[in-house]
């Protein structure tokens, strides 16, 4: 098992499906966990699991919380952040 966080950015408020909520803009830790495909001659993984972190890196909070979330639904959303950033004149920093 391997795990990866990456910071994500939204330049605007957004909602995912399993987010009640709307989430401010800012910047999020996403967790990626792959596990190791046995068998095979090279090293190849697969996704098991995908979590968001809330609220934002930047939010003054000591409570933190991580979400199961859809890979493809976080990536969908960063593409539209990104799509109306840019018809509003700002550039996503991410």
């Amino acid at each position: 098992m391997r795990t990866t966080e990456t910071e994500i950015t939204f330049i605007k408020p957004f909602q995912l499906e399993p987010l009640v909520e709307l989430q401010e803009a800012g910047t999020y830790r996403l967790i990626v966990d792959e596990e190791l495909i046995a068998g095979l001659s090279f090293p190849a993984y697969k996704r098991v699991a995908t979590h968001l972190e809330i609220p934002r890196i930047s939010a003054s909070t000591v409570v933190r919380q991580r979400l199961q979330v859809s890979y493809n639904e976080i990536h969908r959303a960063l593409a539209l952040d990104a799509s109306n950033a840019a018809a509003s004149g700002r550039e996503p920093s991410a």
